[in-house]
């Protein structure tokens, strides 16, 4: 039995990288807002955060070299036809950072691509990057996320634990 991996935005990136590597490594996969869709993305000049992240990422349109560094790694191009782990992915309808397309064609993709898996997509169709922004809302979210995890993981009737000493 693997372990659980979580991360957002280009920690999500990260997650993405490291299933597409070791797929057999892991036995959950959380990705909230993730950047995975590069090559689309880092190549298009008109959208506004891109041309400020050529200098931390590289800029595929103007260097051969550079395209090749973020296509090896891109989680979108490298999907594998093998066997990977359950998957949440989240994205925020009106993220301006990450666009609820790159984890849409993400999820829809390793479903079409990969052997077996379950891949799930939760789209909050009123928040942005950051998620929800009330805190019971916010709760919510991560609840989701945690009780996929511990399906994922096997742990779906454990028993909370008391605070109280017998």
């Amino acid at each position: 039995m693997g372990f659980g991996i979580f991360g957002g935005s280009a920690g999500g990136l990260l997650v993405g990288a490291a299933v597409n590597l070791r797929p057999e490594l892991f036995a959950s996969v959380l990705a909230a807002v993730p950047f995975v869709d590069l090559m689309n993305t880092i190549s298009d000049a008109d959208l506004p955060l891109t041309p400020p992240e050529w200098d931390e990422w590289g800029n595929p349109i103007n260097s051969v070299e550079e395209y090749g560094w973020i296509k090896s790694y891109s989680p979108y191009d490298n999907i594998q036809h093998v066997q990977y782990p359950p998957i949440m992915a989240t994205g925020g309808l009106t993220d301006y950072r990450v666009t609820y397309w790159e984890m849409s064609k993400w999820t829809a993709r390793l479903r079409d691509e990969t052997k077996g898996g379950l891949f799930v997509l939760r789209m909050n169709m009123e928040a942005g990057h950051a998620g929800a922004a009330a805190r019971f809302e916010r709760l919510d979210e991560r609840a989701h996320l945690y009780s996929f995890a511990l399906k994922a993981l096997g742990i779906q009737d454990a028993q909370p634990i008391s605070h109280h000493r017998e």
